[in-house]
C-alpha cells in the first residue's frame, strides 16, 4: 500500500512537470547590441493555443516604430502538431546605455505566465556602410528631410519663417510616413501656417534633381537676443528600395524597409534692438506700420456716445505689443476699449491691423481736447526707429449741463457733486448711506422659506420614489440597459484602439470570445465557428443574429491583413456592440 502511494506521488510529479513543460512563452530580439540610430525587432512567442490577454512590457527607453503585429504558425508533421503565435514590435533606442526590457505576460488556463527579460546594449551612432547594395545606405543617399530658415540673424521681434521639405530621388518610393518628434521653438513666439497643397514638385538638392513636398511651415518671432536653437523634426518612413532585379513581367522588385530621418539643428543668432535713438515710449513694436486716431463724431450732445478708434496697421509683430492709450478730460466718461484684431499669417509674416475702440460719453456742455497720441516702432529693414504722432481731437458738446468756473472752485448749476481738477468740490446735499443694523431673521423672507421647505420636500420625494418604482418595474427596459452596459464592458478595450488596425481587431475578436466565454461557460477560442453557431442556436438565439455574430468574427480575421479605414473600424465596432446586446437579451447567464 505504501509503495503504491509512492508511485502515485511520483507519477503526479512527472505529469505536473510535463504540463508545465508544454507551455513556452519566450522573448527574442534580432540584435542585442546596436547603435542609437539603428532599430531591432523584438518578438514574444507562445507555443500553445488558448493563451490570451497578452500584455507587452514597458518600452520606456525605446520608441515603438512598428507594430504590434502578430503571426500564427501551425503545422502537422508525421502526426505531430506544432503551434506558435508571435507578437512583434520594431523598436529604436532613445539614448545610449545598457537597458533591460522586462518580461511580457499572458494568461493560460487561468494562470499568468511571464516571458524572459532581455538586455540591450545601445552604443553611439553607427556609420552605415557605403555598400551600394545595402538598402539603408541607398535610403540615406536618396531621401533628405530639410529645414529652410529665411533669416539666421534677425532682430528681436522680427518675424522669420521655417519650411520643412522632404526631398526624395526618383528611384525611391515612399509608401508611408509619420512625424515622430515635432520641432521645438524655444525662445520664439510661433504660429504654424496651414499646408493645403501637398502636391509633389520637382526641385534641386545639392545640385541634383529630386522630387519634394512641403511638410510644414511656421512663422517664428524671437523673444530674446542671443543664440536660439530650433531642434530637428524627426520622421519615420516606409520606403521601397529597388533591388536591381525584375520580376517575370519586367517590373522592378522593390525591397520595403523602415527608415528614419531628421532635419538638421538650426541655430539662430538673434540681434538685440539698438539702444541709440530708442524712444522713451517704445513698447516693442517691430516692423513697418501706420498709425492713426479717429473719431466718428466731433460734435454731439451731453450723454450722447462717440467712438474714438486707435488703429495700427502694417506688417510686423502685431500681436506682441500694446496699443498706445488715449488721455481724456475728467468731464468725459470713458469705457474700457474694445480690442479687435484682423491679422493674417503667411510666409511674409504677420500682416493686418489691430485697434482699440473707446466709447466716450460727455457729461457737460463745452469743448474738450483729447491730446495727441504717440506710437513708436523699429523697422528692421531700415534699422532705425520711427515715431508717429496723431492729431489732437476736439470734442464739441453743444447741449447739456454747464460747468460754472469760479476763482478757486468749480460749481454746477444743479446740486450735483462732481470731481474736478481743483482742490475743492461742491458740498453734496444727498447721501447714499445705509443703516448699519440689519433686519431680524424672525418673520423675514428667509425665515418663511426655510419654514415651508420640509413641506415642499414631501411631494418631491414622492415623485422621485414613483419614478424609481416605474424604472424597477420596466423589466424590458432594464434588460436593454443591462445589455448595453455589458456590451460597453467587453468592448471597452477595442474602443481604446480605434484607428490602430492591428490592435483594434485583435481586441475586438478577444472581446467577442470573452463575451461567449461568460455566456456559454466554455473556452470558445478552442472550438470552430460552426460549433459556436450550434451552441448559440441551442440557446435560442435567432439564426440571423448568429449569422451576424459569425460575420463580425470573420471580419476580425480578414481585416488584419487587408486595408482598413477608421470609418470601417467604427462600423465594425457598432456591429459588435449591437450583436452582443441582441444575444444578451436572449441568453441570461
Amino acid at each position: 500500500m505504501k509503495t503504491a502511494k509512492v508511485y502515485i506521488v511520483i507519477t503526479l510529479m512527472f505529469v505536473t512537470q510535463a504540463l508545465f513543460a508544454q507551455l513556452e512563452f519566450t522573448t527574442s530580439v534580432s540584435k542585442n547590441k546596436l547603435g542609437v540610430n539603428q532599430r531591432f525587432k523584438i518578438e514574444f512567442t507562445v507555443n500553445q493555443q488558448g493563451a490570451d490577454n497578452f500584455k507587452p512590457p514597458s518600452f520606456a527607453y525605446f520608441d515603438v516604430v512598428g507594430g504590434p503585429s502578430s503571426s500564427v504558425n501551425q503545422s502537422w508533421i508525421n502526426g505531430k502538431t506544432s503551434y506558435s503565435q508571435s507578437y512583434i514590435y520594431i523598436l529604436q533606442p532613445k539614448k545610449e546605455g545598457e537597458f533591460t526590457i522586462g518580461p511580457a505576460t499572458i494568461e493560460y488556463k487561468g494562470k499568468l505566465v511571464k516571458s524572459n527579460p532581455v538586455k540591450i546594449t545601445v552604443t553611439k551612432k553607427v556609420a552605415i556602410p557605403k555598400d551600394p547594395n545595402n538598402p539603408y545606405y541607398i535610403a540615406q543617399q536618396n531621401i533628405h528631410l530639410v529645414a529652410e530658415v529665411s533669416d539666421l540673424k534677425p532682430y528681436i521681434g522680427e518675424g522669420i519663417y521655417v519650411v520643412y521639405k522632404l526631398f526624395v530621388s526618383k528611384n525611391i518610393s515612399v509608401n508611408n510616413w509619420r512625424v515622430t518628434e515635432s520641432p521645438q521653438y524655444n525662445g520664439f513666439w510661433n504660429q504654424d501656417i496651414d499646408v493645403n497643397n501637398t502636391n509633389v514638385r520637382n526641385g534641386k538638392y545639392n545640385g541634383e534633381d529630386y522630387r519634394y513636398i512641403v511638410l510644414k511651415k511656421a512663422i517664428l518671432i524671437p523673444q530674446k537676443s542671443g543664440k536660439l536653437v530650433i531642434n530637428p523634426m524627426k520622421m519615420d518612413f516606409s520606403l521601397g528600395i529597388p533591388t536591381g532585379r525584375g520580376d517575370f513581367f519586367g517590373n522592378m522588385i522593390m525591397n520595403t524597409i523602415n527608415y528614419s530621418a531628421e532635419s538638421t539643428t538650426k541655430t539662430i543668432t538673434v540681434k538685440p534692438l539698438p539702444e541709440e535713438g530708442k524712444p522713451l515710449d517704445f513698447t516693442g513694436a517691430v516692423g513697418d506700420f501706420t498709425f492713426q486716431v479717429t473719431t466718428d463724431k466731433s460734435t454731439l450732445k451731453a450723454n450722447e456716445a462717440a467712438q474714438i478708434k486707435v488703429e495700427i496697421s502694417g506688417r510686423g509683430n502685431l500681436k506682441l505689443f500694446e496699443i498706445p492709450k488715449i488721455t481724456t478730460p475728467p468731464e468725459l466718461e470713458v469705457y474700457t476699449p474694445e480690442h479687435k484684431e484682423d491679422v493674417k499669417t503667411s510666409l511674409n509674416g504677420l500682416r493686418g491691423r489691430i485697434s482699440d475702440s473707446y466709447t466716450v460719453v460727455p457729461q457737460y456742455k463745452g469743448k474738450y481736447k483729447i491730446p495727441e497720441v504717440v506710437f513708436s516702432y523699429f523697422d528692421p529693414k531700415k534699422q532705425k526707429y520711427f515715431t508717429i504722432k496723431s492729431d489732437e481731437i476736439i470734442v464739441n458738446v453743444t447741449e447739456g449741463k454747464e460747468l460754472l468756473s469760479g476763482n478757486n472752485t468749480t460749481t454746477l448749476k444743479q446740486n450735483v457733486a462732481v470731481e474736478s481738477n481743483r482742490d475743492f468740490r461742491y458740498i453734496a446735499l444727498k447721501t447714499t448711506f445705509k443703516p448699519a443694523t440689519s433686519n431680524h431673521f424672525f418673520k423675514s423672507r428667509l425665515f418663511y422659506l426655510l419654514l415651508l421647505l420640509p413641506f415642499l420636500a414631501i411631494p418631491i420625494g414622492l415623485f422621485i420614489g414613483k419614478k424609481q418604482a416605474e424604472r424597477a418595474s420596466d423589466v424590458f427596459g432594464n434588460r436593454i440597459r443591462k445589455a448595453n452596459k455589458l456590451a460597453r464592458k467587453y468592448l471597452s478595450e477595442a474602443k481604446k484602439h480605434l484607428g490602430e488596425k492591428e490592435a483594434f481587431y485583435i481586441a475586438l475578436e478577444k472581446a467577442l470570445h470573452n463575451f461567449l466565454k461568460a455566456k456559454l461557460q466554455i473556452e470558445t477560442t478552442d472550438i470552430s465557428k460552426d460549433k459556436i453557431e450550434e451552441l448559440l442556436a441551442k440557446k435560442g438565439v435567432d439564426a440571423e443574429v448568429v449569422k451576424e455574430f459569425i460575420s463580425v468574427l470573420n471580419n476580425c480575421d480578414f481585416a488584419r491583413y487587408t486595408p482598413s479605414t477608421n470609418v470601417m473600424m467604427e462600423q465594425e465596432f457598432d456591429k459588435a456592440k449591437n450583436v452582443i446586446t441582441k444575444i444578451d437579451k436572449i441568453i441570461t447567464s
